[in-house]
């Protein structure tokens, strides 16, 4: 006979699968109106729950922002390890990087990431959400060095080059409209192609 009972496994698997589609729903409004202005109220009502069931996954709207973020950062922090494994030189390595940062930019919770500023949480979580960015540009900085390294990167100035790139790249999450122009992959390579050309050692 089939239980009709869900397993341990299968509780926890359908509490995560709401747990992200509460997050999801959440990310967009706060991209779409901002942090102030946007209602737990409104984000439960585009899924047809109330508000407690947002603070009985989630927590409180700080609670879910600060998610928002981690999983964005997340995102980053995955790219940055993935492209230190690729073979190829340190600007190779950099370039992958990077065109992975500009697509997750133009993605929900990375959009997220670059539009949300620390001012607008607790004095705890905007230190733990500056530490958390902090990782994503000493990754940024640490494959500039390696690429300085194998002579396959002129900079004079490593936290300068990882600044300039990731402020161009920032940029896409403020004027980017998913569905709207080129592909996000086609934006990627081709901002990557423009911000990288002064990187390669000039040719003789």
């Amino acid at each position: 006979m089939v239980s009709p009972f869900r397993t341990a496994e299968e509780r926890l698997a359908d509490r995560e699968e709401k747990r992200q589609a509460l997050l999801l729903a959440a990310v967009r409004r706060f991209n779409e109106n901002g942090f102030h202005a946007t209602a737990l109220e409104d984000v439960a009502a585009s899924l047809g729950v109330s508000k407690p069931t947002i603070y009985h996954y989630l927590g409180n709207k700080e609670q879910v922002l600060i998610e928002c973020v981690t999983c964005g950062v997340e995102q980053l922090r995955a790219a940055a390890d993935r492209a230190r494994l690729e073979a190829g030189t340190g600007l190779d390595r950099l370039r992958s990087f990077l065109r992975r940062y500009a697509a997750i930019a133009m993605d929900d919770f990375g959009r997220c990431v670059i539009r949300t500023g620390d001012e607008q949480m607790s004095p705890s979580n905007a230190h733990r959400f500056r530490m958390l960015k902090r990782e994503i540009d000493l990754a940024m900085r640490e494959l500039i060095a390696d690429g300085v390294k194998d002579g396959s990167i002129i900079a004079a100035d490593i936290r300068l080059t990882a600044f300039t790139l990731a402020g161009a790249l920032n940029w896409i999450a403020r004027w980017h409209r998913p569905g709207e122009g080129a592909s996000a992959e086609d934006i990627a390579a081709n901002m990557v192609d423009i911000l990288t050309i002064g990187l390669s050692p000039r040719q003789r």
